[in-house]
């Protein structure tokens, strides 16, 4: 039976990490190991200079877990390195409540936690959703389940690759189908806010209002506007070949 790392970077008792951990436990034995609070929009977190600490706690349905006080990364790192003493087959991370698309990839605790275990020489995949209550996260941990089985059938994914998976916000029958993806691009509309405390001492937001999502054909974006649901593969080499040529030709004495 397979063997998969369940986690996530909304903390342990997101209801979307439940879902998932449900969804998989159909496919082979699931270990839960999440961080204890959120770590939204972490990035790839390694925690170095203190302490991880590691306890027993439980899934917003009560199944049994484990909770540490590191980020998404960190909790992947440890299990795969011998904290729960199973050789796992697979990392899954999510469901985040929200799409992971274009350059948010680079901002996800979800999505880096998956980083790690491509790091680490085990296929991972990130799993998100633009969450509708009325929806619920069944239709993501069905895309999920279903995306896990055929990285499990196909003998994993080649080395250094990742997935990232995102699903409409969509019933599972509502859904136009899947899409292979490229990642598309998003504007965002940050702003600096600042703020005086009663002191008079000033301190800062990053505020505005949400990114906008810009056509592209291919594109992750592309394809959960139209309803379908996206498959982008992603890896850790990150050397922009194309530039190579371009630059080799300035004057680097």
């Amino acid at each position: 039976m397979p063997t998969i790392l369940v986690t996530n970077d909304d903390g342990i008792l997101a209801p979307g990490l439940a879902a998932l951990a449900a969804a998989l436990r159909s496919l082979g034995e699931v270990t839960v190991l999440a961080p204890e609070k959120n770590w939204s929009a972490s990035g790839h977190v390694k925690t170095m200079h203190k302490p991880l600490r590691v306890r027993e706690a439980a899934t917003s349905d009560g199944r049994p877990a484990l909770a540490c006080s590191g980020a998404p990364s960190d909790c992947v790192a440890l299990a795969l390195m011998g904290l729960t003493e199973t050789d796992f087959d697979l990392v899954v991370s999510g469901i985040n409540p929200h799409a992971n698309l274009g350059q948010d990839v680079t901002y996800s605790g979800t999505v880096t936690a998956a980083m790690e275990a491509a790091l680490l020489g085990k296929p991972g995949i990130a799993v998100s959703t633009d969450h509708d209550p009325d929806i619920g996260y069944g239709p993501a941990a069905e895309l999920g389940l279903r995306v896990a089985r055929r990285v499990l059938e196909r003998g994993g994914l080649p080395e250094g690759v990742l997935l990232s998976v995102n699903a409409p916000r969509r019933a599972i029958d509502a859904i136009a189908g899947t899409r292979l993806t490229r990642l598309g691009k998003r504007d965002y509309r940050d702003l600096l806010l600042r703020r005086e405390d009663p002191y008079g001492r000033p301190y800062y937001w990053i505020g505005g209002e949400g990114p906008i999502a810009l056509p592209g054909a291919g594109t992750d974006v592309e394809a959960l506007a139209q309803g379908y649901a996206s498959i982008t593969p992603l890896q850790m080499d990150m050397t922009a070949r194309a530039a190579i040529e371009a630059l080799d030709g300035w004057d680097w004495a």
